[in-house]
């Protein structure tokens, strides 16, 4: 069973998944400044643009993903939480333990999608 303490503790996993994407990124663009490497060319390794790509996605997902659970914590709060956005019946309990920030049924989320 989904609790709002379960909610909260995967919300600050994702958001140290989120900051280590960030401080990754970070991390990149300064080694990299000032330099005009031409990694591009480079058969030894990954290309500068494919890791930043890669970095940048991963801290979108991961910021994406502390947005949804702070929603669903919001709807928590709000006495929201597990109760489908759309057609106002209960998400199913097995839906929540799958996508805990869920707000939409299987069959309204099918709809949607």
């Amino acid at each position: 069973m989904v609790s709002r303490e379960s909610l909260a503790a995967q919300r600050t996993d994702a958001a140290a998944r989120a900051a280590h994407a960030a401080s990754a990124l970070a991390s990149l663009v300064h080694d990299r400044q000032g330099s005009n490497d031409d990694d591009e060319h480079d058969p030894e390794g990954v290309t500068l643009s494919s890791e930043w790509s890669r970095l940048s996605a991963l801290a979108d997902a991961a910021a994406d993903e502390v947005r949804q659970y702070d929603e669903a914590l919001e709807r928590w709060d709000a006495g929201a939480y597990g109760v489908c956005a759309s057609c106002g019946r209960p998400i199913p309990e097995a839906r929540l333990e799958v996508r805990p920030f869920a707000r939409l049924c299987v069959p309204c989320a099918e709809k949607a999608g």
